[in-house]
């Protein structure tokens, strides 16, 4: 939209786009990387139920063994609106009655993401333990207390932390993306915060040095779910194994090409996406291009599908 909505005004919006949205943000972006992914959620009994769970588990080929189906509850539903490059949202919904972990005994996994901000999930200690590497986010913390002793528990075993730079700064107190990066590498092996249209920044544990990667200029068009895009490319790099700074440039790149479409899950980038702006960057932007070079060797060679992409409605009728 041009601007925020007025009291008493009627405000018309240039674009929209329907989506599944939340964690599905993370799921379907890991998906279309090439991750095995499973996810954990529940789904209601409407039609944005029957629409999330269609979208996610027969088009994205998500695994949902874990999910649940509530009957009787209806799908919160969040209205996310883009003005001056940036969002508000709005959400509707209410909490599942007598909800019942999802999660008891998680299946191995080379890796999982967690969000830290409700009360730590017992499976979480579990996946680490066999093995698999914990990411973890948090978001705002509405009563502005930033305690580090609370987080520093609930980062227990996890490998990775990815909050933004204000939530950084805020809990480690410091005044600088790279010293908050610094600060809370005593806590996880790796700490990245992510700084918006200034790229990103890294502590490694291991090397004992930060790396910065630069953001990748693109027209924005929505920011929703960017950053669940950012952590999924993060961890398909560190699971290949590849140097810190690739998977860093390929979960700014995944980030920047999800802001081009409308937010929600279904702006993620699929692999044919990424092919495609690494042929055109080449003859528009040779040194970006040589930044990206290591694709060279990880984008397939044949030809991709193109994935689907939020629409207005949530679907048309058959024949339509």
């Amino acid at each position: 939209m041009e601007g925020p909505p007025r009291q008493g005004t009627e405000v018309w919006a240039a674009g929209m786009g329907s989506s599944p949205g939340g964690v599905a943000n993370l799921a379907v972006a890991c998906a279309r990387l090439g991750l095995r992914t499973g996810l954990a959620a529940t789904f209601g009994e409407d039609l944005y139920g029957d629409y999330c769970r269609q979208t996610l588990g027969v088009q994205e080929g998500i695994d949902l063994t874990y999910s649940r189906y509530v009957t009787g509850w209806h799908s919160p539903v969040t209205v996310s609106m883009v003005f001056q490059r940036d969002r508000a949202m709005v959400t509707h919904g209410h909490r599942p009655e007598a909800l019942r972990r999802l999660v008891d005994q998680p299946p191995r996994a080379r890796s999982c993401f967690v969000d830290l901000g409700a009360d730590r999930e017992p499976w979480v200690g579990s996946v680490a333990d066999g093995g698999g590497l914990v990411f973890a986010d948090i978001g705002w913390d509405p009563e502005d207390r930033w305690d580090l002793g609370r987080l520093r528990e609930s980062l227990t075993g996890c490998h990775a932390f990815s909050p933004n730079a204000v939530e950084a700064m805020s809990y480690t107190r410091t005044d600088s993306p790279e010293a908050a990066a610094e600060a809370l590498a005593e806590l996880v092996p790796l700490a990245v915060v992510t700084n918006g249209a200034d790229g990103a920044v890294a502590f490694d544990r291991q090397t004992g040095r930060p790396v910065h990667a630069p953001a990748v200029p693109v027209d924005a068009l929505d920011p929703t779910g960017a950053g669940d895009v950012f952590v999924a490319g993060l961890m398909v790099g560190t699971l290949a194994g590849w140097p810190l700074v690739h998977s860093l440039r390929l979960a700014n790149l995944g980030a920047a090409l999800s802001v081009r479409h409308f937010g929600g899950a279904l702006a993620s980038p699929g692999w044919g996406d990424i092919a495609l702006w690494y042929r055109e960057t080449g003859s528009k932007d040779p040194a970006l291009s040589g930044d990206y070079e290591f694709l060279e060797k990880i984008v397939p060679d044949d030809a991709l599908p193109e994935v689907s992409r939020a629409i207005a409605t949530l679907g048309f009728r058959a024949g339509r």
